[in-house]
């Protein structure tokens, strides 16, 4: 008896679906293992809302807590006033303040630099919330943050690293 195994088109096709699943599960899963960003923002405040899209577009899982208590929370985790913005997040032990992009916070946890946390001042135009159609983005630096003071940490204009 001869024993011939012949791969028709339905198999192929088959394979293939299979390819493209495990293909996009492969990225869903990858997406997964960014760890769990924790925002805190005034109940009132609108462009918050576009800074968490913006990070969960970047494959972070979001929790949002509201609360009306903004400046003694930014207080207890340590952001200088001078690097204050209107959104306080933690993610893997750091402080998120304001209007960070994902680009820097995903570099932050890669390289684990010493410091509390990564903080955009203000609400620069063109940064990650602030991005309106018609309006021109405007350079800004994100900083380093800890105890004794602030330091460069990347520089962008909109989401784009310059």
């Amino acid at each position: 008896m001869r024993n011939t195994c012949t791969l028709g088109r339905r198999g192929i096709l088959a394979g293939l679906g299979a390819l493209a699943l495990a293909l996009s599960m492969s990225g869903h899963l990858r997406a997964e293992t960014l760890p769990l960003v924790t925002v805190t923002k005034d109940p009132s405040c609108g462009c918050c809302n576009g800074w968490v899209e913006h990070i969960e577009a970047a494959g972070f899982p979001v929790r949002v807590l509201e609360s009306a208590d903004m400046f003694g929370l930014k207080q207890r985790r340590g952001v200088p006033a001078e690097l204050a913005s209107c959104h306080t997040a933690d993610v893997g032990g750091y402080v998120i303040e304001g209007h960070v992009p994902a680009a820097a916070v995903k570099r932050l946890l890669t390289g684990r630099p010493a410091g509390v946390g990564l903080a955009v001042p203000g609400m620069p135009a063109g940064s990650p919330g602030m991005d309106f159609p018609g309006v021109e983005p405007e350079p800004y630096e994100v900083f380093l943050f800890d105890a004794s003071g602030h330091n460069a940490f990347l520089r962008f204009l909109g989401v784009q690293e310059i």
